[in-house]
């Protein structure tokens, strides 16, 4: 089972395509009633891909005024205390959320979106050539800090990591995730026999757990094949761009206003489904991480196309500023006052214009 064919069916039950189910196995997705899905094992279809280690979580040092214990794998990493485990216990159980479909409120949706998108930029950015190797680790630690940030996380959690070259580590100790996680899943599968009243699949299921962990973690680092968007009629044009960023960004400096006739197609067509408006909401998200990241005046050519009507640009600029809270971290990063920008915050509704003037 490939990671790509698992998202397909993600993006498929998330979005309520309607395609026939495809063959994931040894996982599958199984639904609830308030619309949220759970990531089954197929062999152990009372067990999630997420919750089969909720009883391994590590005791809480923090709450204890002399932890005296060690680490699960302290003969493995030395370097490693208490803390440290817990830490990275929070980061494999977030790696293992990425495919879960949950049920949401107003602020969990963003942060739904944020980490999904976040996600599939990750995937993609090594195949990237039109940023040069600078600019690819800047908004690499973009996406990974809002990968992290939307789950969300502990403010401990969110910075213990870093990238060393394409391996992510924890910082304070030097492991590597990999590692750590390929340890962790070992230990459990081969200490059944002391673990059995906390863990309910077979050894051979941990494996399987393990080698979708590694394939989500590899993703993540840039190290496998990037995922795609699946294709859908009539969204053949905008799909090409969201998966091919260098793409997007050659007709950005070369043809602009071709980038825009695919913005203004989408608004002009009636039909509206969850799917369509999730790719719409990430093309311009990716308008915003590839190309105003780097370049915030080219938003100046987006009013300048859309300002005829105003429906059409009011829909865009709320977007961008609402959808997620990118924009807003860049602006703050290059210290960006958007009040300078009359041309784009006439468009405001009362929202932005409560968050941003």
């Amino acid at each position: 089972m490939e990671l790509q064919t698992l998202y397909n069916e993600y993006l498929n039950i998330k979005f309520k395509r309607g395609l026939p189910p495809v063959r994931t196995k040894p996982f599958e997705y199984g639904l609830y009633e308030d619309d949220s899905a759970g990531l089954f094992l197929t062999d152990h279809p009372e067990e999630t891909f997420t919750n089969w280690m909720s009883e391994l979580i590590p005791r809480d040092p923090h709450y204890i005024s002399a932890p005296d214990w060690q680490p699960v794998l302290a003969d493995v990493f030395q370097q490693m205390d208490i803390y440290d485990e817990q830490v990275l216990y929070y980061l494999l159980f977030t790696l293992n959320t990425t495919l879960s479909i949950n049920s949401h409120n107003a602020y969990s949706t963003m942060n739904d979106f944020m980490k999904s998108y976040s996600f599939l930029q990750l995937s993609h950015l090594s195949e990237i050539t039109r940023l040069n190797e600078e600019q690819k680790h800047q908004v690499r630690d973009f996406f990974f800090f809002y990968y992290l940030y939307a789950h969300p996380v502990n403010e401990e959690t969110l910075y213990a990591c870093s990238f060393d070259s394409q391996n992510l580590v924890h910082t304070k100790t030097d492991i590597s995730l990999e590692r750590y996680f390929t340890a962790f899943h070992d230990h459990y599968s081969t200490n059944m026999n002391k673990y059995s009243g906390q863990i309910t699949i077979a050894p051979h299921d941990i494996q399987v757990c393990k080698h979708l962990t590694l394939e989500i973690l590899r993703c993540i680092e840039g190290k496998s094949a990037k995922l795609n968007m699946p294709e859908e009629e009539g969204l053949e044009a905008m799909l090409r761009l969201i998966n091919d960023v260098d793409q997007m960004l050659h007709m950005n400096d070369d043809n602009k206003t071709a980038l825009f006739e695919i913005m203004k197609d989408f608004l002009t067509e009636a039909r509206s489904t969850p799917y369509r408006d999730h790719c719409f909401k990430t093309l311009l998200q990716n308008y915003v991480s590839y190309i105003l990241f780097f370049r915030f005046d080219e938003i100046h050519a987006l009013v300048d196309y859309f300002e005829v009507n105003s429906e059409w640009c009011r829909t865009i600029i709320n977007k961008i500023f609402m959808d997620t809270v990118f924009i807003d971290r860049i602006m703050r990063q290059q210290r960006i006052d958007i009040t300078a920008y009359p041309n784009v915050t006439q468009f405001f509704e009362d929202e932005a214009k409560r968050i941003y003037l």
